[in-house]
Order: C-alpha cells, then structure tokens, then sequence
C-alpha cells in the first residue's frame, strides 16, 4: 500500500523560542536574530502587566514591566515589536489569556499596516482565560465575561482569521 503526500502532515514543523523581555525593541531584536539563525516562527512571551491588562505605568505593575515577557501597552508598541518582520508570512504565537482579544486586534492592525490581509495571517493565540482562575490566580475577568471573551474570539478568527488558532 503506497500512502499519498498530505500537505498538513508533510510541512516542516515550525521552530520557534518562546521569548521576550525588557521592551518592544529589545525584544524585536531578538527576534530578527533569532530569525536569521533559521527560527522560522515567533512566540512571544508578554509581562505580567500585559497578561493582567495594567498599564505600565499604573502603581500595580511597578517592579513587573519587561520582568518576565514584554511590555506592550498600545499599537506603537506592536508595532515596534513586529518592525521588519513580516507579519503575513510569519506564524506567531501568543501566550495570553485574559488580554488575548485586545493583542490579537492590535496584531492584526500592525500586520495590516505592513500590508498583509487577515486572512493571510497564521498563529496562535493561547485564549484560556478560565485556566487563569484554576491554575495561577492572574485572572481579570470573572467566569461568565471569560468565557465570552474567549467564545467571541474564536467566532471573530473564524470568519476573518481564519489561519489562526484561537
């Protein structure tokens, strides 16, 4: 018995380090050396305050901004994070849950921007906000908006995203 080709079995398997740290730009920079050693996808790795929805500045996230992931508190910061990456043939992972629906949107506006159409765009958005509860104690949003959040983002991947693993 011969068995055929399947494309979504045959593709290489896309390597990626899941990074980020201290700002936008530093951590940009790691990614396009990253990139330019063979890593072929990105995923990254947000702060503490970006995971809970803080603004770096507020009294809450002194102490945690760039810590442990990297900061991004509006599009510009997007924007300088994915500068000269191009973000309609990149496959990108984000790790966040509670924030998930507002960085996929500024996601896709800086990929918009760098002229790529959403449906163009592949990766993955982590979109677990109820393991926020059960596992770390992060959580921003009680149950019920939760589990709005994540059904309205997969519903909104679905028809406009539709390479993106919500």
């Amino acid at each position: 018995m011969t068995e055929t080709a399947r494309p979504e079995r045959d593709r290489p398997w896309i390597i990626r380090t899941y990074a980020g740290h201290s700002s936008p730009a530093e951590s940009n920079a790691l990614y396009r050396r990253n990139l330019a050693k063979g890593q072929t996808g990105l995923s990254v790795a947000f702060d503490l305050p970006t995971q809970t929805g803080y603004d770096p500045d507020h009294v809450l996230a002194r102490g945690e901004v760039g810590k442990v992931g990297v900061p991004i508190a509006h599009l510009g910061d997007m924007r300088a994070l994915f500068d000269q990456i191009p973000l309609g043939k990149m496959n990108t992972s984000m790790t966040i849950n509670a924030t998930a629906m507002w960085l996929l949107a500024l996601y896709q506006v800086a990929a918009e921007e760098q002229g790529a159409q959403p449906a163009e765009l592949t990766g993955t958005t982590q979109n677990d906000i109820i393991k926020e509860y059960l596992s770390r104690g992060t959580y921003v949003f009680p149950p019920g908006p939760s589990l709005r959040l994540i059904t309205d983002l997969v519903a909104y991947t679905v028809t406009e995203i539709p390479r993106w693993n919500p």
